[in-house]
């Protein structure tokens, strides 16, 4: 077993699995799929750490429990299309393309895009794509999805994100509520959404979904 094998195992059994993630197929694409391949060379050493890794000037590939978490609070079905936003170098994409039948990334990161469909090949997630496009503006043309994963934190959630979501649809994104970020399910059901808190987590607010500072006078 390889130096990075051993510290993949040792993230699983230490981070992810006393995190109550318990679903088999999540537990293995994580056991699986080589997180240090998305991350920058210079960065690899914290690969598998429990701590946040910046990839590129926007991106930032989560915690692996926090990651893992918000994976399994969507409980993907083996027959769903999912849409992954901002997921940069891929790492993401890798992990739900073994959850689910179909997954589309929407990226406007410029490393990420040069690099994710290579990566993506190389771990054979060959049920994904990686699309350019504004991740606030999701991809509507291929919704409606049935879970929509978001890559780091959100001070508001999109209007058009919601509109994507197919009927008993997931949306799962970490929205920031002061310090505290809240892993949150938005569910659609008719034409009302829900909405579940499901634990607190610290993710990278992705870049462009800050709230506007307001001004007092």
């Amino acid at each position: 077993m390889s130096e990075f094998e051993q510290a993949r195992k040792h993230m699983v059994d230490s981070q992810i699995r006393p995190a109550d993630v318990t679903d088999r197929r999540l537990i293995a694409a994580f056991l699986d799929i080589p997180r240090h391949l998305f991350v920058p060379r210079s960065r690899r050493a914290a690969a598998y750490a429990d701590t946040q890794v910046a990839t590129s000037e926007t991106r930032t590939l989560m915690r692996p429990r926090d990651l893992a978490k918000l994976i399994h609070a969507a409980d993907i079905q083996p027959h769903e299309v999912v849409l992954d936003i901002a997921g940069g170098r891929g790492y993401s994409t890798a992990i739900l393309a073994r959850m689910a039948e179909t997954v589309v990334g929407v990226e406007d990161d410029e490393d990420g895009l040069s690099r994710s469909s290579a990566l993506l090949s190389e771990v054979g997630a060959d049920n994904a794509v990686v699309v350019e496009g504004d991740p606030k503006a999701g991809v509507p043309k291929q919704g409606p999805f049935d879970v929509i994963f978001v890559n780091g934190s959100v001070d508001t959630v999109p209007d058009a994100w919601f509109d994507q979501l197919a009927e008993g649809g997931r949306l799962v994104v970490i929205v920031r509520n002061g310090p505290v970020g809240k892993a949150t399910v938005f569910s659609r059901s008719g034409a009302g959404i829900g909405e579940r808190v499901v634990f607190d987590a610290s993710a990278a607010v992705l870049p462009g979904f800050e709230a506007e500072p307001r001004f007092a006078f």
